[in-house]
């Protein structure tokens, strides 16, 4: 694994880190010596966490993504007590499981909100870190939710639809110029928490495979979509893939 310095002595930030997988990344990273700092609407949880939590490595930060200015707040009081962010991992979520016809444009608009607009707020705050040290890494958790909307799950769909066309505008724009701001989407898969299914896979084995990305520092897997524990190629015709082969491109990047 490449690990580039400043990652190492910058500041993890991870939203929706008061249970489930939100959680599980954030003691995940504890275990590897990484400072954190857990972002999530739930204040007792993170105080607990704190409490747990190896001296110096943990800052409980209780906010709504979803509130800009908390979230321009929330990274204020991180850079205060622990530093410049060097990683962001975009892992909050709302998913209501509600008919299209129970909706309304403020609850519809309210899960966009905070799903995607919480990614959008905390991003532009971190990167406001990174672009003046050029180096840096992003990591939005996303689904395929946006390809094949499931019944009651209209707005969380469309919401996380949007964050990976928002992870692609990101790499659009910044790929050129800071191309040491490593930028990746990753699906995690279905799991045994309160928003995925009684038989999914168990967040801590989850989170090692999400820890030990957003730790990796390399220009080459910057733009790749990783499900679970390895990157998956986008479609391709045979003219691409042979281009790609040529180009070292088509190497798969395994995180187990």
């Amino acid at each position: 694994m490449n690990y580039n310095q400043t990652l190492a002595n910058g500041v993890v930030v991870v939203t929706g880190a008061s249970s489930g997988l939100g959680r599980a990344l954030c003691q995940d990273l504890m275990g590897r010596g990484v400072r954190v700092a857990g972002l999530a609407r739930s204040n007792a949880p993170l105080q607990q966490m704190a409490k747990d939590a190896p001296e110096g490595l943990f800052l409980p930060v209780a906010v709504d993504v979803g509130d800009p200015e908390a979230v321009t707040a929330a990274f204020a009081k991180i850079r205060s007590e622990m530093g410049a962010v060097s990683v962001l991992i975009n892992n909050a979520a709302l998913y209501p499981r509600r008919d299209i016809l129970e909706e309304t444009v403020d609850s519809f608009m309210h899960t966009v909100q905070v799903n995607l607009g919480g990614m959008v707020a905390c991003t532009a705050e971190a990167l406001g870190d990174m672009v003046e040290t050029g180096v840096g890494r992003i990591v939005n958790v996303t689904t395929y939710a946006g390809n094949g909307p499931a019944p009651t799950a209209a707005a969380y769909s469309v919401s996380k639809g949007a964050c990976r066309i928002y992870t692609k505008a990101l790499l659009a724009d910044l790929g050129d110029r800071f191309p040491d701001i490593i930028i990746n989407e990753w699906i995690p898969g279905a799991l045994n928490t309160t928003m995925g299914i009684p038989d999914g896979l168990d967040p801590a084995d989850v989170a090692r495979w999400g820890g030990k990305l957003a730790l990796m520092h390399d220009r080459a897997i910057s733009g790749m979509t990783f499900e679970r524990d390895r990157s998956v190629q986008p479609p391709a015709g045979i003219k691409r893939r042979i281009v790609n082969r040529i180009l070292g491109q088509a190497r798969q990047v395994h995180l187990g």
